[in-house]
């Protein structure tokens, strides 16, 4: 049987370092967030090219908070893709929200960009696109359609570490991540392209959206200098 993923593997070729990381972390004690959290939070967002990304446990959390930071709940609707893992839809029923299904272009697998204005209603709160396979959805004409019709568009780039896009608009290619949308989602599970074993990362360009993002992952503590537990600086945009 040949294994989906090795990660004894991984970690034989990664020791040294992981164990160096380790070993910092039960030094210095902060097992809540801290400082390796925060240095990894701004190593992130340097790669991806974003201003904002906050440190959450796992992909799906990250699209929890993404959408509960815009204020979707109960009666609203969120329009996505059936062809993905679970987690997009979960997220969208844990803030009360229902999931309208777009069907997929068959030539990319990512959903079909002129079939969401139909599927637009009076009570559809954002759009969830997700870049699945490494490959990423049409964001140029979808982020034209959300401008025109006010409706927030957060991603789901959880398959799509690395990724880049080439945008109509002119700005050549752009590394997903940036975010092209209100707000882009990561998740490092082993199954992704960087595993940090569980984890995941909420990016934004917004300083304002990141500090209600970490505010949202806190509990609604405001934990800028830090608490004596690892509480993570936030960041200036």
């Amino acid at each position: 049987m040949i294994a989906l993923m090795d990660i004894n593997g991984q970690y034989r070729e990664l020791k040294t370092e992981i164990d160096a990381a380790v070993a910092r972390v039960l030094e210095h004690g902060q097992f809540t967030l801290g400082r390796e959290v925060a240095a990894f939070e701004e190593e992130f967002a340097a790669y991806s090219h974003s201003p904002h990304a906050i440190g959450v446990n796992s992909g799906t959390s990250a699209l929890h908070l993404a959408l509960l930071a815009a204020g979707i709940g109960p009666g609203d609707e969120v329009i996505t893709t059936p062809f993905t893992f679970f987690a997009p839809v979960a997220a969208i029923g844990y803030v009360g929200a229902a999931a309208v299904f777009v069907d997929i272009d068959s030539r990319t697998f990512n959903m079909d960009v002129s079939q969401i204005e139909s599927r637009i209603t009076d009570r559809t709160k954002a759009i969830l696109p997700v870049h699945l396979f490494g490959r990423c959805a049409e964001m140029d004409p979808l982020l034209e359609l959300g401008k025109r019709r006010g409706i927030p568009v957060i991603e789901d780039a959880a398959c799509a570490i690395g990724s880049e896009i080439e945008m109509e608009s002119g700005a050549g290619f752009e590394r997903i991540g940036k975010p092209h949308g209100l707000i882009a989602c990561f998740s490092f599970h082993p199954r992704k392209v960087i595993t940090t074993g569980e984890g995941g990362m909420v990016m934004t360009a917004r300083a304002e959206w990141a500090d209600r993002l970490r505010l949202l992952r806190d509990r609604l503590r405001d934990r800028r200098d830090g608490d004596g537990n690892g509480g993570t600086a936030r960041r200036r945009g």
